[in-house]
């Protein structure tokens, strides 16, 4: 029988699955450093032949060019072995040469030289080391955080809705960075029938928080349409309290909107209130529900609140960011927000998502996310 268990574990071999074989892909490296080590030895005794022969033309210190490249590419082994012959090359170079006088210091081999090289091999050994302890090659470790960027944001992507529905969402990291701690998952579940949303704030701001927004996305896409709506938020509050994190709770917000008859329910973990635009009266009212932090204790329960958007209303969910700042708490966040939404009322929002977030909170530092659902 295909039961929600039974799916969520299909999910979960899969995950697990595809992270062994991305494993076996990012982390077999030795036959291609051992390819580098060759290429750059070979350099080394390349570039002294170079500064013998034309000393005007090949400083000493372009020995640097093989130990920096060695730091981005070779493991800490290897990369002792490039800079011992670098060091001969220097030893070489100074005694073809002859000792540095004031009048040709830049074609010998200075003190400064060493202690220029010296550095650059030191910190690339750093580098090196990092890598190893990480186990992404440096020229691979780009494509693995791209890879890890697309996934989020393929799995962010809200679905096409039915004729007489209109979506769409804005994400804005704080600080210009690539990842978020603000993320999206959603769905069409019940045989495309419900559309399941879930906008999540994890606590903190830049690379700490969206690391954990990279996996807790994952895994919340795995458990959204598995479980029932009631089961979601418990689920995912005993995920996070099995990580452990010292900084690991997160708001949460989760929408189960029927495509058919406009009737939803709202589920929260400790997040703002919805904001839903009335199309009868023209106002804004605050959709609250019950509920703890994700993370916090175990057991939470999360009680929901219904509505229903009836042609013309207007659904917003969003994170603390976009309304909160130091200078501006988040009634008055919410006011300007409000405010600034009214204005795309007869253009059906269109476009809305992305202005409002320029338009209400630009220059804030911290992620912000806006969530528009509209009935037609």
């Amino acid at each position: 029988m295909d039961t929600p268990w039974a799916r969520m574990r299909r999910v979960l071999h899969r995950a697990r699955t595809g992270v062994r074989k991305a494993g076996v892909d990012y982390f077999r490296g030795e036959g291609s450093d051992r390819l580098a080590l060759t290429a750059l030895l070979l350099g080394v005794p390349a570039i002294a032949g170079g500064t013998i022969a034309q000393p005007d033309w090949c400083s000493p210190s372009a020995l640097v060019l093989p130990i920096v490249a060695g730091g981005l590419l070779l493991r800490p082994a290897s990369l002792l072995a490039l800079y011992a012959a670098a060091a001969t090359a220097l030893i070489v170079e100074s005694a073809v040469l002859g000792p540095y006088t004031e009048e040709d210091a830049s074609s010998r081999v200075t003190p400064g030289t060493i202690l220029v090289v010296a550095a650059v091999g030191f910190f690339g050994l750093l580098i090196a080391q990092f890598r190893s302890r990480v186990g992404v090659p440096w020229r691979r470790g780009g494509t693995m955080l791209f890879d890890l960027r697309e996934r989020i944001r393929v799995q962010s992507k809200l679905p096409n809705l039915p004729r007489g529905w209109h979506r769409e969402m804005a994400l804005r990291p704080a600080g210009g960075q690539s990842f978020s701690g603000d993320f999206v998952v959603a769905a069409r579940t019940g045989g495309g029938r419900t559309l399941e949303v879930v906008l999540t704030d994890v606590s903190g701001k830049g690379m700490d928080a969206a690391s954990r927004a990279l996996l807790l996305s994952g895994a919340f896409g795995g458990l959204l349409g598995s479980l029932p709506p009631h089961g979601f938020l418990p689920a995912a509050n005993g995920y996070l309290l099995r990580q452990d994190w010292d900084e690991g709770f997160a708001t949460s917000i989760h929408l189960v909107l029927d495509l058919d008859s406009g009737d939803f329910e709202l589920f929260s973990a400790g997040h703002l209130p919805a904001l839903q635009l009335s199309a009868g009266t023209g106002k804004w009212e605050e959709k609250s529900a019950d509920g703890p932090l994700l993370g916090v204790y175990d057991g939470a329960q999360f009680d929901p609140t219904k509505g229903t958007l009836r042609p013309g209303d207007v659904l917003m969910l969003f994170t603390d960011g976009l309304v909160e700042t130091a200078d501006r708490d988040i009634s008055e966040g919410i006011d300007r927000l409000t405010g600034e939404a009214d204005r795309y009322v007869g253009s059906g929002f269109h476009g809305a998502a992305w202005h409002l977030i320029e338009t209400v909170a630009k220059d804030v530092n911290d992620d912000r996310a806006l969530l528009l659902i509209c009935r037609q």
